[in-house]
C-alpha cells in the first residue's frame, strides 16, 4: 500500500505513521466495527470526484444501527470529513476508508462503555482484482466456507469481524490459483464473492442473486439501474451453482473490483472465455459514468 499523507481520526487530522490505536481497542479483540469501502475517481474535465458517495455514507450509519453502534457524527461532517481528507492528501484518484470502531474501555464481549471512534484513510488503489483481469476476466473457484446465514450474522451490516469468513474463503482459493473465490449460501445456491456481489447472463438476460445472504452493494445496484436504463431485463433471484457454469457471460460487481468480468469457474469456462457483450456494455458504461462522461448519471457524483 502506497502511503498517504494524513488520516482523519476522531475529527482533526494526523500524520499516516501517528495514526494509531491502543492494543486493547475492542474492535481489535472482537470485530464489532463498521466500515465503508468508496472510490474517487479523475474525471475528463480534470476534476475528482467521489462515486456514489451519500448512498456509502448511508449504508455506513445503518451497518452502525444494526449493530447498535451509535457514531458520534452527522452524515454531512462523516462526507465533509472525507472530502477534506481527499483534499489534503492531493488525492485526485483512489480509495477511501470510513472505519468506525470501539476504542479501549472495559474488556469481554459485552463493550459497555467504549467509546466510539471514527477514523478515514484515503490512498491510491488500482484495479482490486488486476488490470489484466479487467480486461481479460478472472478465475473463480467456490470455496468450501458458506456464507454466512441472515440470523447468525447481520448480512445487510458491513461489519468488521464479518469479514473473517471472506479471508478465509479468498485464502482458500488463492492458495490453489485461482483469483477469486464464490461463496454459497446456507441452501447451496450462490450467494457472492469474498468481497463482490455477482452478475450472470444467460439469453441476453442479467440476473443476480437476491438481497437475502448478500450485502446490499452499491455498485451492484448502479448495474442494475445501467442495465434497465439500457433495455436488458434484469432479474433478482436465487440460482445453482451449475446454472453459473452453464452462463453465457458472469462478472463481478463491487467498489474495489470495479465491473470485473469472470473467465471460469471451477475450471469450466464460462461461455467463450472471455468479457462477453454484456458485460464490457455495463462495463464500459461504469467507468465513463465514474469519470463523468455520463451526464445522465451526474447525480451519482460528487466533485471534491
Amino acid at each position: 500500500m502506497e502511503k498517504t499523507q494524513k488520516i482523519w481520526m476522531h475529527g482533526k487530522f494526523i500524520k499516516w505513521d501517528d495514526a494509531n490505536v491502543h492494543i486493547l481497542t475492542h474492535t481489535l479483540h472482537y470485530g464489532l466495527g463498521v466500515f465503508e469501502g468508496i472510490r474517487c475517481y479523475k474525471c475528463e474535465n480534470g476534476k475528482s470526484a467521489v462515486f456514489r458517495l451519500k448512498e456509502h455514507t448511508d449504508r455506513l450509519f445503518e451497518s452502525a444501527h444494526i449493530v447498535q453502534i451509535e457514531i458520534p457524527y452527522t452524515r454531512d461532517e462523516i462526507n465533509k470529513a472525507i472530502i477534506e481528507t481527499l483534499k489534503i492528501n492531493s488525492l485526485k484518484q483512489g480509495y477511501i476508508r470510513p472505519l468506525v470502531y470501539l476504542a479501549e474501555g472495559s474488556m469481554g464481549i459485552y463493550p459497555k462503555e467504549n467509546p466510539v471512534k471514527v477514523a478515514i484513510a484515503v490512498w491510491n488503489w488500482g484495479a482490486y482484482l488486476g488490470e489484466k483481469g479487467l480486461k481479460e476476466g478472472i478465475r473463480v473457484k467456490i470455496s468450501s466456507f458458506t456464507r454466512h446465514h441472515v440470523n447468525v450474522g447481520m448480512t445487510k451490516a458491513k461489519v468488521v469481524g464479518n469479514y473473517v469468513n471472506s479471508i478465509l474463503a479468498k485464502r482458500e482459493v488463492f492458495a490453489n490459483g485461482y483469483d477469486e473465490a464464490l461463496l454459497l449460501d446456507t441452501d447451496g445456491y450462490v450467494s457472492e464473492g469474498s468481497g463482490e456481489n455477482i452478475f450472470i447472463v444467460k439469453d441476453g438476460i442479467l440476473k443476480t442473486t437476491p438481497l437475502t445472504s448478500v450485502l446490499k452493494g452499491i455498485t451492484r445496484d448502479s448495474v442494475i439501474k445501467i442495465a434497465k436504463d439500457k433495455g436488458i431485463t434484469v432479474l433478482e433471484g436465487r440460482f445453482s451453482r451449475d446454472e453459473l457454469y452453464t452462463a453465457d457471460e458472469a462478472f463481478f460487481t463491487g467498489t474495489a473490483a470495479e465491473i470485473t468480468p469472470i473467465r471460469e469457474v471451477d475450471n469450466r469456462k464460462i461461455g467463450q472465455g472471455k468479457p462477453g457483450p454484456v458485460t464490457k456494455t455495463i462495463q464500459e458504461t461504469f467507468f465513463n459514468i465514474v469519470k463523468g462522461k455520463e451526464k445522465k448519471y451526474e447525480a451519482w457524483l460528487t466533485y471534491v
